[in-house]
């Protein structure tokens, strides 16, 4: 008798991995949805229409983006929670969706990775200290040292609460016993405006979101916060090299997730062609106008990375009493 139901169980076992073999082989046999927080011709954007693009070719079927900008990210994510879990709707989030949001959104009671299995990873993008070109800061010892005589002066500004540059500039605080004052901004393009006329002293940036006004000749870089220099801006010094802490590293990721439930052939199918497609030259060209490097991160690693952010980020957030509930 335990003989027959363990053959039976087997053979079930195999019929099912079978199927789901079967399954993914199939994949896909309709069009795709890429859900995205991002607006239309934001970088992510602009990288995951051209992924749709490639996809669409590789699996000759329509690979569709929906925009679904605001709220936090929440409009995109239950927009995306909504879809069956079959590898048809997957959302493109940054590391921040992934590892700030729970810790900003207390009340919600809301961890994304509860809901979403990552699926394949697209890029990640450093982030550079800009201040204008007039300013009389050389270098992030100038601006620390401003910074340290004048408590609570400094005015630094970010794309919103609990973004990169929000959190960038909170882990500088901590890492350097400064205080400044934060002014979010709901357009970016104001922001690095504002930061060109010296209105607002400094910001993390990212070159895509900056480089209009940094080409217009109203910006400077004077740091990445990263270990290496960036090859499209090899002039522009490390934290460390501008004279900055060195354990500070501001960047951000974006990946791909499906709702929990997708069956594991189909998710790898998916991670490998993405990673296929992240090769193409075309897509690495355009990466490097936005200084974007290329991942190709398993599902583990994805999860992996997004974890040690989240140690990180639930500190600063709690340390500044930061929320948007």
């Amino acid at each position: 008798m335990n003989f027959s139901r363990a053959l039976l169980t087997g053979f079930l076992a195999l019929t099912a991995t079978a199927g789901a073999l079967a399954q993914a082989s199939d994949y896909p046999s309709k069009p795709v949805t890429l859900v995205t927080p991002f607006a239309a011709g934001s970088g992510p954007d602009a990288v995951l229409r051209l992924v749709s693009d490639k996809l669409s070719r590789l699996w000759n079927q329509r690979v569709l983006v929906d925009n679904r900008p605001g709220g936090g990210g929440f409009i995109a994510i239950d927009q995306a929670r909504r879809a069956a879990p079959d590898g048809y709707t997957l959302l493109q989030l940054d590391s921040e969706h992934i590892a700030a949001l729970p810790h900003l959104y207390k009340s919600r009671n809301f961890v994304t990775l509860q809901h979403f299995d990552p699926v394949a990873s697209l890029f990640r993008t450093p982030f550079f200290v800009a201040v204008a070109t007039e300013s009389k800061w050389k270098n992030m010892g100038d601006l620390i040292a401003a910074a340290k005589a004048n408590p609570d002066g400094i005015v630094y500004g970010s794309w919103g609460v609990g973004s990169p540059g929000h959190l960038g500039a909170q882990q500088l605080e901590a890492l350097t016993g400064i205080r400044m004052r934060h002014a979010p901004y709901r357009e970016v393009s104001q922001l690095y405006s504002n930061v060109g006329t010296g209105e607002v002293p400094w910001a993390f940036a990212s070159i895509p979101s900056s480089q209009g006004i940094y080409k217009a000749g109203k910006l400077r870089y004077i740091a990445v916060a990263a270990s290496k220099r960036i090859p499209q801006m090899p002039d522009v010094p490390t934290m460390a090299e501008a004279g900055g802490p060195a354990s500070l590293e501001v960047n951000s990721f974006v990946s791909l997730l499906a709702p929990k439930g997708v069956p594991a052939a189909i998710k790898a199918k998916i991670n490998a062609d993405v990673a296929k497609v992240i090769a193409d030259p075309e897509i690495r060209a355009r990466f490097d106008t936005f200084a974007f490097e290329p991942l190709a991160w398993s599902p583990e690693e994805i999860e992996r990375n997004a974890e040690a952010k989240s140690k990180v980020y639930g500190e600063l957030v709690r340390r500044g009493n930061i929320s948007l509930e």
